[in-house]
């Protein structure tokens, strides 16, 4: 018994080393995408996303903590007069654009960046992981999502890609999913095993066996009430990489906050019913907003989501790993809400993010500082 636990405690012990020295990499090389698109649901400012968070100074502010930034600019795409396919819509639109995400988050990979995608919806993870995937096929999944995103097209309500992402990629759907026109390029590159969600708490039926049945890692909001964000985190991380030698995708919906933090997101009729509260707040092109200034909010308030401050604890968590190697931070919507509502919205997808690449809460060292000598 012993003999045969050696080889397994040794690879532990240099797994734990090795992330370490990983830790000890201040400068993470960070290549951003954006992806202007609205295409995978019905409404249209999702596509502003990518500009919003440019014009927040998220550039500048990666680069001041530390941060090797190649931007690639935003994607052009041409857009279709498109059709449903069943009751699948904008499958061309969403088919060859997502082709062409995939071949993007390739390029900036073998650039040897960390694939950081500026969205637009969530159907932009179609191509994010798959390229992902092709590059590091042992990639593993943290999904941070109000929804889980993995409706087949016969199971989803709405008909909206953005709603069956992952089912496009998740191996054992294989032979729950009809052949969709457009979508012949991609192939199932991701096992059930190999994804975590962790937030989610609007699921439809479809979605609910699918998780059951296929067995993937799931904390909804009701675990992280329960054993709190550390733990969900560790338990997540833990069923789908276990000896910490994987690479890791996060993927993070927006919506996944509560609305008190991200209320300009979704679709107008969730926004209304929200009923968020952010008086007091100071809108951003008065003074910079800061954690500060978000409203007090727990958990269990309105829709229920996660905290801001719970949000940027997964993307340090997962950042300290040194595991990160794709990012996408999806579905801000510049155009609903008040300029307070937007500028809450931008301002916590730009902390999550600066999150992912070596922001400390406690402050960082710029780049070149140097103690003053008397």
């Amino acid at each position: 018994m012993t003999c045969r636990l050696v080889p397994s405690l040794l690879r532990r012990n240099i797994h734990n080393i090795c992330r370490q020295v990983r830790h000890l990499n201040i400068n993470p090389k960070v290549g951003i995408i954006g992806v202007p698109s609205c295409k995978g649901q019905s409404r249209v400012g999702v596509e502003h996303g990518p500009k919003a968070l440019r014009e927040a100074g998220l550039i500048t502010k990666l680069q001041e903590q530390g941060a090797i930034v190649q931007d690639y600019g935003d994607m052009n795409f041409t857009w279709f007069e498109d059709e449903a396919y069943q009751k699948v819509h904008n499958v061309k639109n969403i088919g060859t654009s997502t082709k062409r995400i995939s071949e993007k988050v390739q390029e900036v990979m073998k650039d040897g960046n960390i694939a950081m995608t500026l969205g637009g919806d969530h159907s932009l993870s179609i191509g994010t992981i798959y390229g992902h995937a092709q590059m590091e096929p042992n990639t593993c999944l943290v999904w941070v999502d109000a929804h889980a995103d993995i409706n087949t097209p016969l199971t989803s309500p709405s008909g909206n890609i953005h709603g069956m992402a992952l089912s496009f990629l998740v191996h054992e759907l294989k032979d729950y999913m009809p052949k969709v026109p457009h979508f012949e390029w991609v192939k199932p590159c991701i096992s059930a095993k190999s994804i975590a969600y962790i937030g989610l708490r609007d699921l439809d039926p479809g979605e609910l066996w699918i998780v059951r049945n296929l067995g993937i890692s799931c904390f909804t909001m009701h675990e992280v009430d329960r054993y709190g964000i550390d733990m969900v985190l560790r338990m997540s991380m833990k069923a789908i990489n276990p000896y910490d030698d994987r690479p890791v995708h996060l993927s993070f919906d927006i919506d996944s906050l509560d609305p008190r933090s991200s209320p300009s997101t979704g679709t107008e009729e969730q926004y209304h019913n929200s009923l968020h509260s952010n008086q007091g707040v100071i809108s951003s092109n008065q003074r910079t907003v800061t954690v500060a200034d978000l409203p007090e909010t727990d958990n269990i308030t309105v829709h229920g989501g996660l905290s801001l401050r719970e949000g940027i604890f997964i993307a340090e968590e997962i950042a300290s790993t040194g595991l990160l190697t794709a990012v996408d931070l999806v579905e801000v919507n510049p155009d609903i809400g008040t300029q307070a509502d937007q500028d809450l919205t931008v301002f916590a997808g730009t902390e999550v993010i600066r999150a992912c690449f070596g922001k400390k809460r406690e402050g960082n060292i710029p780049p070149g500082y140097q103690m003053p000598m008397p």
